[in-house]
């Protein structure tokens, strides 16, 4: 079974405020430069205002990840365009762990469902990729993260592929949480990121983290090897909750602020269609009958809907 990880977010200064995560990057064979993307952004109300913590969650899944690329690779954009996945193992020679998938471009992007090679160093998967010309097509390869909720694969760190070459990565499960806005799959500056950040480092064992951005503008991270939300208030659930984890709703449902800046609840909704309800929500007492909210999925534009009912965890959306 996949272990899950926790980070709890809370807001401790005076004012909203946009964080992102990101990944440490892997270790890299076959490729000398590696580049670092944004894997999650969002707002955050001051907790003293609105209870609220935003939870991100992500299983111990690898995933290989190729991207076309967008040329050239500029810190704030985004790194490529079309993004292919495949869950993978990592190599290990005892069980001979399917650690390999191959590139392929023409006649599109794709990458072929792992199996075992031999020389794939402990810890690490492979990417092999095919011919193509570099001068006329770019394209990213490395470790990505797969979201579940919405289910978009985002690129964490990854080297210029390469025409015909073995790229072997070995990921690193430490996490860190950054003041700013970087949007998910945008390229940011680990080094400079890295620095003065929130780090939340898996590897001594820890898989929940209770991370506060103070009022000075410092941070506290609380880690503890158990994956309980240990802030009361708002939990505002992002990453991959894939099947190995465990049995809660999918919340798939941003309701958030009548300024359209910070979400103020979480819940779950089969469609967008009025009048619709939104079930299982992190926060109703945010929610008022007849106050209008914008609503959507997570990750897609907002529009605005005026709650016309409410229940004990549920608020039904009109026009």
């Amino acid at each position: 079974m996949a272990t899950l990880y926790t980070i709890n977010l809370k807001n401790n200064s005076a004012a909203d405020m946009d964080f992102f995560f990101f990944q440490k990057p892997a270790q890299y064979v076959g490729g000398p430069v590696v580049y670092s993307n944004s894997i999650y952004s969002s707002t955050v109300q001051p907790y003293k205002d609105s209870g609220a913590v935003l939870t991100f969650q992500f299983l111990q899944q690898y995933y290989a990840g190729a991207q076309s690329q967008k040329s050239p690779l500029v810190v704030g954009q985004a790194s490529g365009f079309t993004t292919a996945s495949q869950a993978i193992d990592l190599s290990n020679a005892a069980t001979k762990n399917a650690d390999t998938t191959e590139m392929s471009v023409d006649p599109s992007l794709g990458l072929t469902p792992p199996v075992n090679t031999p020389g794939v160093q402990p810890g690490a998967f492979r990417i092999q990729t095919p011919k193509f010309n570099p001068t006329l097509h770019r394209y990213n390869a490395g470790l990505a993260v797969k979201n579940k909720t919405t289910g978009q694969v985002v690129l964490s760190n990854f080297v210029e592929a390469l025409p015909q070459q073995n790229i072997d990565c070995q990921p690193v499960l430490t996490f860190y949480v950054q003041t700013g806005s970087y949007k998910p799959g945008n390229v940011i500056n680990f080094s400079q990121s890295s620095r003065g950040s929130a780090a939340c480092d898996t590897t001594p064992g820890f898989t929940n983290f209770d991370v506060t951005y103070n009022v000075d503008g410092s941070w506290s991270v609380v880690p503890s090897a158990g994956g309980v939300l240990r802030f009361p208030g708002l939990s505002q659930l992002i990453g991959d909750t894939s099947e190995d984890s465990p049995s809660e709703p999918i919340l798939n449902t941003e309701i958030r602020n009548e300024a359209n800046r910070a979400v103020i609840s979480m819940g779950h909704a089969d469609s967008y269609a009025p009048p619709f309800t939104v079930s299982d929500l992190t926060n109703p007492g945010a929610i008022q009958v007849h106050g209008e909210y914008p609503v959507a999925a997570v990750g897609a534009e907002a529009s605005g809907h005026m709650c016309i009912a409410k229940g004990d965890d549920s608020a039904t959306f009109g026009r």
